[in-house]
């Protein structure tokens, strides 16, 4: 061992797989941040003097004579105004040919938020997309993935959602991004004027898959100066959390852990946490709202993937391709907002809830009548009526491309409970009847 400006330098690796490398040291601490060859690594186990790196880059070309230089602290992020309008990579360096950013140096893997300092979400964040407002309202403070297939727009969706949603700050951590992935977010902020706002976090499909572990938390130590420093809105999107965990399951599988459900290592749960429990309504009036990506394998919801984001997240919102309309919708069945009751009909219309819940049910009748249909039976004249009824419903309030605000989208719902359906078969109450139904 010899020791180099001020860092400990070692020129013998005794185990390397594809992944990590293992070596013997001393003074070293989990997660502290190392070179080898020159390529970014993390200490992820110590074993006595025992130590495992993950390379970030990969091992090719690393040999048990290559040169390992521990930096002596963790991965961080310079955090300071000058990150809004920018790109960077998985370790904080610029992608947009700019220089690099000057401020406070943070440790980007920090303890979640102070239970104490937390407030209660009630604050509305509307995104302009029916599906969601209407029927999975979301609220600042919230963490809430996208369930979909893989050739579904979620991408689109997710940019969409940056676009209209009311938020200071948008902060884009992209794992996996294909070139012309990530050329779209950039183009659409762009074109739209709000790439001031926007701070990118970006690993593409051609960066080393290893590099995504990173994003996630170089994208919340980012959102955590703009939200509690700056008290400010953030909106944290993640895409696509599927392939962090791949990424996880590399590095476990290099270290031979014994793998858990569906190839995916045992510390999956404790791993998604860590991010998600990011998400909080400061009492000052900042907040970091996570909303992500997960997609599913051949649209299998029980993976491993999306069966532990479902217990550590406060609902989903499922999308799938409506072959009636021919569009992408968000499934008002399998959706769900756990946080919507602390802002429906308080922070919206008094109407809220009661439209919200007719439109559904009527929905599940009409999926009943297309059952009936499919297997031959006779249609009745209300079956009729909600088939045509779930056909307006998906185009004009379930579509993903449908941009208004919530008081629209509940005058919509009037329109089309008034249109397909007599006043004793929606359900409502008398006092809201005679307020809306047009005579």
């Amino acid at each position: 061992m010899k020791t180099r400006a001020f860092h400990k330098t070692y020129t013998r690796i005794e185990q390397i797989t594809k992944a990590t490398c293992v070596l013997r040291a001393t003074s070293v601490k989990y997660g502290e941040l190392a070179w080898v060859n020159d390529r970014p690594a993390q200490v992820i186990s110590i074993m006595e003097d025992r130590v495992t790196l993950q390379v970030f880059g990969g091992t090719e070309g690393v040999s048990t004579q290559s040169q390992v230089v521990f930096t002596g602290r963790p991965p961080s992020l310079k955090v300071s105004d000058l990150l809004a309008g920018r790109f960077f990579n998985a370790l904080g360096q610029p992608l947009d040919g700019y220089s690099v950013i000057t401020g406070e140096e943070r440790v980007i893997k920090g303890a979640a938020v102070n239970p104490v300092k937390r407030a209660k979400p009630n604050t509305l964040l509307a995104t302009g997309i029916a599906g969601i407002d209407l029927n999975n309202t979301l609220v600042t403070g919230q963490k809430i993935p996208f369930f979909a297939d893989p050739d579904q727009p979620y991408n689109e969706v997710m940019a969409e959602v940056a676009l209209r949603a009311e938020a200071d700050k948008i902060i884009l951590g992209g794992m996996g991004l294909s070139h012309d992935d990530f050329l779209f977010f950039k183009n659409t902020f762009e074109s739209a004027g709000v790439l001031d706002k926007i701070v990118g976090f970006i690993n593409t499909s051609e960066d080393p898959p290893l590099q995504r572990l990173l994003i996630p938390d170089m994208a919340c130590t980012a959102a955590e100066y703009f939200a509690n420093d700056k008290k400010e809105k953030v909106l944290l999107l993640l895409t696509d959390m599927t392939l962090y965990a791949d990424a996880l399951a590399i590095v476990a599988n290099k270290m031979d852990q014994i793998p858990s459900k569906d190839s995916m290592p045992g510390s999956l749960y404790s791993d998604l946490a860590s991010i998600y429990e990011k998400a909080v309504q400061f009492e000052h009036g900042g907040s970091i709202t996570i909303v992500a990506v997960t997609t599913l394998n051949e649209g299998d919801i029980t993976h491993a993937i999306p069966d532990n984001t479902g217990y550590i997240t406060e609902g989903q919102l499922y999308l799938k391709h409506d072959s009636d309309i021919g569009k992408v919708i968000v499934d008002p069945f399998r959706s769900l907002s756990r946080l919507k009751q602390n802002v429906i009909g308080i922070k919206t219309r008094a109407d809220h809830p009661l439209v919200m819940n007719a439109l559904i049910r009527l929905y599940a009748d009409a999926m009943n009548a297309k059952t009936k249909k499919e297997n031959g039976f006779d249609l009745n004249d209300y079956d009729l009526r909600c088939l045509a009824y779930a056909k307006d419903y998906a185009l004009k309030l379930l579509a993903v491309d449908i941009n208004i605000s919530i008081d629209q989208m509940l005058d919509t719902g009037w329109e089309l409970l008034q249109t397909h359906f007599k006043k004793y078969e929606v359900g409502i109450k008398d006092e809201f009847l005679n307020q809306y139904w047009k005579k």
